[in-house]
Parts: C-alpha cells; sequence; structure tokens
C-alpha cells in the first residue's frame, strides 16, 4: 500500500449522515450533529478521509434530496474496495465478536477500514462499531486475521483535544 500524507480516515455513512441532515429536535442528536459539522469544518484537513462503495449505497438510499446533500459531502472522497479479504473478515467479526445478524454491514465497514490499513474508523454507530465493550473483540479478531484494526471512534474522539467554544 502507497504511502500516505496524515492519518488516515474510514467515514462510515452516520457521519455523513449527521453532516447532511437537517438540525434535530433531540438534545443528543443535536449535539452530534454540531459536533460532526465542527470536526468536518476544523480537523478533516488533516486527514485522508476514505469511504467505501457501502458508504455510497447506504448514503443514496432514502429522501432524494438528503441523499444528494450527502453525495455532495463524498464527492472526491477514494473509495476503498470490497475485496475477498473484507468479506472474509467481515464474517469474522459477526461470528466472533459476536454481533447480530442485522450488523453485517457494521462488520462491512470495519473489514473495509481494517484490510485497508486505515488509522481510525469515524462513526456514530456506537451500537456495533464504536462501542467500548465491543472494541476490544473487535480489535481481537483483526488482529488474529493479521490485520492492525483501526481505531474505532466517534467525531468527538477526533477532535484532537480542541475544545469547542
Amino acid at each position: 500500500m502507497e504511502k500516505r500524507m496524515g492519518p488516515s480516515v474510514y467515514l462510515e455513512t452516520s457521519v455523513v449522515s449527521y453532516l447532511a441532515s437537517q438540525p434535530s429536535r433531540d438534545l443528543v442528536t443535536a449535539a452530534h450533529q454540531q459536533i460532526t459539522h465542527e470536526w468536518w469544518l476544523r480537523r478533516r484537513a488533516g486527514y485522508e478521509m476514505f469511504v467505501s462503495p457501502l458508504v455510497l449505497d447506504e448514503a443514496a438510499a432514502g429522501d432524494p434530496a438528503v441523499a444528494a446533500r450527502r453525495a455532495d459531502f463524498l464527492r472526491g472522497i477514494p473509495i476503498l474496495g470490497v475485496t475477498e479479504a473484507v468479506r472474509v473478515l467481515a464474517v469474522r467479526i459477526v461470528r466472533e465478536v459476536p454481533l447480530p445478524s442485522k450488523a453485517g454491514a457494521d462488520s462491512v465497514h470495519i473489514a473495509v477500514a481494517a484490510c485497508h490499513g486505515m488509522d481510525f474508523l469515524l462513526t456514530w454507530n456506537c451500537a456495533h462499531i464504536a462501542n467500548a465493550q465491543l472494541r476490544p473483540r473487535v480489535e481481537r479478531v483483526c488482529r488474529l486475521a493479521g490485520y492492525d484494526p483501526p481505531v474505532l471512534c466517534t467525531p468527538d474522539e477526533l477532535m484532537g483535544g480542541e475544545s469547542r467554544d
């Protein structure tokens, strides 16, 4: 794999969804949206961002106007392939972590990031991806399969210690 200029970030769909959606009336969701916008404006330039075809497919679903806004945010971001190695690792993650079968797409996001050597996987999916209880198991499965796991984190965790004034 070629040398990168800065730390690499696999951008999972939930981050792009928060960027493109209307402000939520739910306080927690609204806070996550604000943090995501701050990260996008202030921190993303320090990272090399990547997505996968799965991110593009998920971002294209739903309301056409919102899907178009998500596509605008994704435009120009390099796409990592969903290879056979990714598929094999995704199945192992579901089976060995274990994750529920409905989390198959989540395991693919993790596997893409691991197999392509990403430093970080940025997400707001705290149920199956950025989950402190599952993280050690996910890391173990990746390492046993021969991959360095990415750091599974939220935009808040990747703000680099900046205060949000």
